[in-house]
């Protein structure tokens, strides 16, 4: 452990394993959200309990992600599988900054993508600069549209007269 004025900084095997802002108030816990979600994910009954993220003001869209993960895999008896991949989503804050992240989620909720895979995709996208390329066999969860063949006689009856 290593203390300075404004931030502790823990060291294990000559490798930075974290980093906290420092406090001087008595008996104050600085919590970094980010540093408990590898721990989460493992633990995942633990997410609406988890001290650390408590008071973390995530947008609105989050919420709503994690609404659809855990109704969607709770539909196979699941519902640890939808948090662990809503801690998977935050996760991605680690690499990624929380702006794009954030766009990415609000992407998947618009294309009813509702995966942490799509999330990621849709972020690394956005990095990248470069189109987003979903492939629906990957998503066997999302609804498939079928599209029939249009047939002559269907535009024909466009322009008959009634």
């Amino acid at each position: 452990m290593k203390g300075y004025v404004d931030e502790v900084v823990v060291i294990s095997g000559g490798e930075e394993i974290a980093r906290h802002g420092r406090s001087y108030e008595s008996a104050d816990f600085v919590f970094d959200p980010l540093h408990y979600l590898p721990l989460l994910e493992q633990k995942v009954g633990a997410l609406d309990q988890a001290a650390p993220l408590q008071g973390w003001d995530l947008p609105l869209e989050f919420s709503t992600l994690r609404r659809l993960l855990e109704a969607r895999l709770s539909q196979k008896n699941r519902c640890a599988a939808g948090k662990r991949e809503f801690v998977q989503v935050l996760r991605l804050m680690e690499s990624f900054p929380i702006g794009a992240v954030h766009a990415a989620v609000k992407d998947a909720l618009r294309l009813g993508a509702i995966s942490a895979d799509a999330v990621r995709h849709l972020v690394l996208a956005r990095i990248e600069g470069r189109p987003a390329r979903l492939d629906a066999d990957r998503y066997p969860h999302l609804p498939v549209a079928n599209v029939g063949k249009t047939r002559p006689s269907d535009y024909m009856a466009l322009t008959s007269a009634p």
